[in-house]
């Protein structure tokens, strides 16, 4: 377990009265609760309640709680394990909804069982599924003229070796949902990429039988983190690494990065291009010094990003303001 997966029943289990002594807000029925997090800020300033969706409760979603209780605004935490929809009710008890479930599938789900009963989610199913699938996320940013790695999609092993030798070695071969660089694996050379997808074909999972290969760049051991909160580049971060994967939750070190025009182009395009209100965009940098997009995030953590950057930036407190002027829409 990483920084960012701190243990959820105990959090999730328990009911934080910040306030004694003062007026609790009206209680929310307790089918949406599910023993979560309920803030116990009175309600005074604003009328549209939030809920946080998080099975984990790791330093990122404590830093979104404290920010919601800074700002005494009132909110619930629900564990979407714990979460159940009927078809056709619309009568929720949120306005808004804070996606930061970890689980790909039930955060998908999630968000378009919300959004049809009128809950408006960020980010939404759509920017959610496409973020979490990396072919729709390359196919959402070619569409944008957003500059990526050149990459294809396999529909078999046997058609991924075809590609690969279109792309050319050395190369990488992804799955399309995954975090953190998990099972991504470079290819030197054609006899090396048989061996990987003749594995690849046993494998029971049709999805595993997809081929999502890319070519592999040349980064100066180093790439880019860029954090956007509603149209806006909070900052940026240099993640620095001998291995092929620099994140920060594998080992990954951080220092600041500087944030140029074409970088801020670069992210804001790319967060459009996947509809994602809050996004962590990966660029790498190629020989040349040519600007990359990687993939586009829609559960973003910040811890070290945070960290790189000295506390200059509060990224919890960007994405509260960002959700509180939604709710003013």
């Amino acid at each position: 377990m990483n920084e960012f997966a701190a243990d959820a029943d105990d959090i999730g289990t328990s009911i934080r009265f910040l306030a004694q002594g003062m007026p609790l807000m009206p209680p929310v029925q307790p089918e949406f609760l599910y023993g979560g997090h309920v803030s116990a800020t009175p309600r005074r300033r604003y009328d549209c309640r939030i809920v946080v969706l998080a099975s984990r409760v790791g330093a990122d979603e404590k830093r979104l709680f404290d920010a919601f209780d800074r700002r005494r605004v009132p909110f619930d935490h629900v564990d979407p394990r714990k979460q159940w929809f009927l078809a056709g009710q619309r009568d929720q008890p949120w306005k808004l909804a804070l996606n930061r479930e970890i689980g790909q599938v039930r955060a998908a789900y999630a968000a378009r069982c919300l959004t049809a009963a009128g809950v408006r989610v960020v980010n939404s199913a759509e920017a959610t599924e496409v973020c979490g699938d990396k072919w729709r996320t390359t196919l959402a940013l070619e569409a944008a003229w957003v500059p990526t790695p050149r990459t294809a999609l396999a529909l078999t092993p046997q058609a991924a070796l075809e590609a690969l030798d279109a792309i050319g070695y050395p190369a990488l071969i992804k799955p399309l949902v995954g975090s953190w660089g998990r099972l991504v694996v470079p290819l030197a050379d054609r006899r090396s990429a048989e061996g990987v997808l003749e594995y690849a074909a046993a494998l029971p999972g049709p999805q595993s039988h997809l081929g999502y290969v890319q070519e592999l760049i040349d980064k100066p051991g180093r790439d880019i983190r860029v954090i956007v909160v509603g149209g806006q580049v909070l900052g940026a971060i240099y993640r620095i690494g001998e291995a092929l994967r620099t994140n920060v939750a594998l080992g990954g070190r951080v220092r600041p990065c500087e944030v140029t025009p074409e970088i801020t182009k670069l992210s804001l395009d790319a967060a459009a291009a996947v509809g994602a209100d809050i996004a962590g965009v990966d660029l790498i940098e190629d020989h040349d010094g040519r600007l990359l997009v990687l993939e586009v995030n829609h559960r973003v953590e910040f811890s070290g990003f945070q960290s790189a950057l000295d506390g200059r930036v509060d990224v919890a407190d960007h994405i509260v303001d960002h959700l509180l002027e939604l709710t003013q829409r």
